[in-house]
């Protein structure tokens, strides 16, 4: 679980760093931004849902 968790972590990285690039380089004349930042979210959505499902069903434990 770990490691599904810190990858997500590390796309949500990646797409956010991936529509600065293209914000810089598109010079906001593009949909690419808007089309990072809509994965982010779904991502970042994504990740919030399977830690609250993993906590719920015990695959993550509360300490």
């Amino acid at each position: 679980m770990k490691i599904v968790i810190v990858l997500l972590l590390f796309l949500i990285f990646a797409s956010l760093g991936s529509a600065l690039y293209y914000l810089v380089k598109d010079k906001g004349h593009d949909t690419r931004v808007v089309k990072s930042l809509t994965l982010r979210i779904g991502l970042s959505l994504f990740l919030f849902t399977l830690l609250m499902l993993g906590t719920y069903f015990g695959v993550i434990p509360l300490e």
